[in-house]
């Protein structure tokens, strides 16, 4: 393989890091919003093979994006909760 092949995965490389670094920018509603998108564009069923494999990685991206705001958020609930185990307490509305 000659230098044109290194030039590639060095254009692939960073327009993964471009893209990674868009989907951290994302608030949970708008990574999740697009992870919806994607799952309905895959499961039309329209797209090329290396559509679907680049849009796949994309949604692999974006739910990884959620799962983290997700876990991030629960962690804040639970140092909020008061029985000091961060164990989830009832909630009553009465």
């Amino acid at each position: 393989m000659g230098s044109s092949g290194c030039c590639v995965r060095t254009s692939n490389t960073l327009r993964k890091a471009q893209e990674m670094k868009e989907i951290a920018d994302l608030s949970f509603e708008e990574a999740f919003a697009e992870l919806e998108a994607t799952v309905a564009r895959l499961e039309r069923g329209d797209l090329s093979l290396e559509e679907s494999i680049a849009l796949f990685e994309r949604g692999q991206a974006l739910a990884a994006h959620c799962n983290l705001q997700l876990d991030t958020a629960q962690l804040k609930v639970r140092q909020l909760l008061p029985d000091g185990e961060g164990e989830t307490v009832p909630f009553d509305l009465d």
